[in-house]
């Protein structure tokens, strides 16, 4: 579609101006999300995905997914220009270019920066991943532009954990020692572009790496705007004044803003898998007939009606479908009738009261009412306790909220997913929590073998049994899962087809261009 320009609504000018940001220039990229503020940049630590969506455009990986692309299949290099790797599949030695500088005058980046960083993401007490690299038992720089990864064992990806998403972003030594605790808000990379500025609840700015290795980028700026109410965000848009837009998790917000001349709209992928963890060592969850009962209470089929068909579809287990390992799973059907049986035989015939910490974010907010309503019906009495994103995310790590809604995606193989969603290790309030919310840990011995299995069936077969048992033992509901709706004002142009991207934004780089 193509877009005649409209005149600035008078409204959306005030709501700008209010947010205390300077006037757009033809090099800056405005964009609009659906959030009210920012957790951290460190991407060690970052978990929300509005977080992400930032720290996409900062940092490098030694490799990377192609642009526009999120399948671990197109993996090809980034900050290393090649690797070897030895018979055992146990050593990986890499080589790095020599053209990256670090952003700002923390020089050149070498082979201590991967090293240090590597170790970084590895650390509990510095990385939320750090149990996605159990296995690497030694990370060496054998001169200044050769970086040897020894593991205790071989997994099912190693380069999977080096693309620039969560613990697979570089930082530069320099920064992160100077920098300290302070790095989430002052992040330094290597990528196309650096961080400039954050004003709280507004916006965080970030502006050209002209250093960058691959190019400076052809938009000098980026403003990345929280603007939490729907109507502000597509007025905004429609005026001209955002660029690119988060927008509504409702399929009337994408067939409306399809018909908006001169813009493109495209859910992109992966699919976050959203479902319910249940927190098994808390009565009355503690009791499998009453997460049976709330299983059976939930109708997938009416929140995919209510999100629509265009952007969601219904969950199949506890892993998004496409995964390797993935395995379809047979889900409780939704049956009220037996989800106020099974309450009455567990002792509960005027049904239970559940306590939920819920995020303010409205995409999810939403969608927890729907959920809320489906579980009344069932006599499960769902309480908010209502929080901003940042808190929320705080706050359900402290084991605070009996029922925790998390939607997620990982990168695309079924350990990763398996190994911080229900593998014991990953409970929260532990030395080694991720984001183990229910407590489970049925799936342990699978999920440990299916870890160092160099056959590929049996290690498939040790993930389906996985599934399976975290599903008999209700650890988590799995409801839908649910694509990232964008849309854009075709004066930004893509050099390449988007399909996605792992940090769940489109890939704004080197290539991407604002036309006049």
């Amino acid at each position: 579609m193509t877009i005649r320009k409209l005149k600035l609504y008078s409204a959306a000018a005030a709501l700008l101006a209010g947010l205390g940001v300077h006037a757009a220039t033809a090099q800056t990229l405005n964009v609009a999300v659906p959030g009210n503020d920012m957790a951290t940049l460190d991407p060690h630590r970052a978990s929300a995905t509005l977080d992400k969506n930032v720290i996409n455009w900062m940092f490098n990986g030694l490799v990377r997914t192609a642009p526009g692309q999120f399948s671990l299949d197109t993996i090809e290099p980034d900050l290393a220009e090649s690797w070897t790797i030895s018979e055992d599949g146990l050593t990986w030695t890499f080589a790095l270019r020599q053209d990256v500088s670090c952003q700002g005058d923390y020089g050149p980046l070498t082979a201590k920066d991967v090293v240090y960083s590597l170790k970084r993401a590895a650390s509990p007490e510095t990385s939320s991943y750090a149990g996605d690299y159990a296995a690497f038992e030694e990370i060496t720089a054998l001169d200044d532009h050769t970086v040897e990864i020894k593991l205790a064992n071989a997994i099912p990806t190693v380069l999977g954990l080096l693309v620039p998403f969560n613990g697979g972003s570089i930082i530069c030594e320099a920064a992160g020692e100077a920098l300290g605790e302070n790095f989430g808000r002052n992040p330094v990379g290597t990528g196309p572009f650096a961080f400039a500025e954050y004003q709280s609840q507004q916006y965080v700015r970030l502006i050209a790496n002209e250093k960058y290795f691959r190019g400076a980028p052809q938009i000098k700026e980026i403003l990345f705007r929280y603007l939490g109410s729907d109507s502000s965000r597509d007025l905004a848009f429609q005026s001209g004044e955002v660029d690119l837009v988060n927008g509504r998790f409702e399929e009337s917000w994408l067939n409306r803003t399809a018909q908006l001349p001169d813009t493109t709209v495209q859910v992109l992928g992966p699919y976050e898998l959203h479902q319910l963890h249940l927190n098994m060592s808390q009565p009355p969850l503690d009791d499998i007939r009453v997460r049976q009962a709330i299983a059976h209470a939930v109708d997938r089929a009416g929140l995919v009606a209510f999100r629509g068909e265009m952007l969601t579809r219904e969950a199949t287990s506890v892993i998004p479908s496409g995964y390797l390992g993935h395995e379809p799973q047979d889900l409780p059907e939704y049956d009220p009738e037996k989800a106020r049986a099974l309450l009455a035989e567990a002792g509960y015939p005027d049904g239970i009261d559940l306590k939920t910490v819920q995020t303010t974010l409205p995409a999810m907010l939403t969608t927890m009412e729907v959920v809320q309503a489906q579980l009344a019906e069932a006599g499960i009495r769902l309480n908010f306790e209502l929080v901003d994103h940042p808190t929320f995310h705080a706050q359900i790590r402290e084991d605070l909220s009996q029922v925790v809604y998390y939607g997620a995606a990982r990168l695309p193989v079924a350990d990763i997913f398996l190994t911080q969603f229900f593998d014991s290790r990953s409970i929260v309030q532990t030395p080694t929590a991720v984001t183990n919310f229910s407590h489970c840990d049925v799936g342990d011995a699978d999920i440990t073998a299916a870890r160092t299995e160099l056959d590929p069936e049996k290690q498939k077969a040790l993930w389906a049994d996985a599934q399976r048992k975290i599903v008999e033992a209700l650890c988590a509901v799995p409801l839908y899962e649910m694509g990232q709706p964008y849309a854009w004002n075709n004066k930004v142009q893509f050099a390449y087809p988007l399909a996605g991207s792992l940090n769940l934004s489109p890939m704004i780089d080197e290539t991407t261009r604002l036309a006049n």
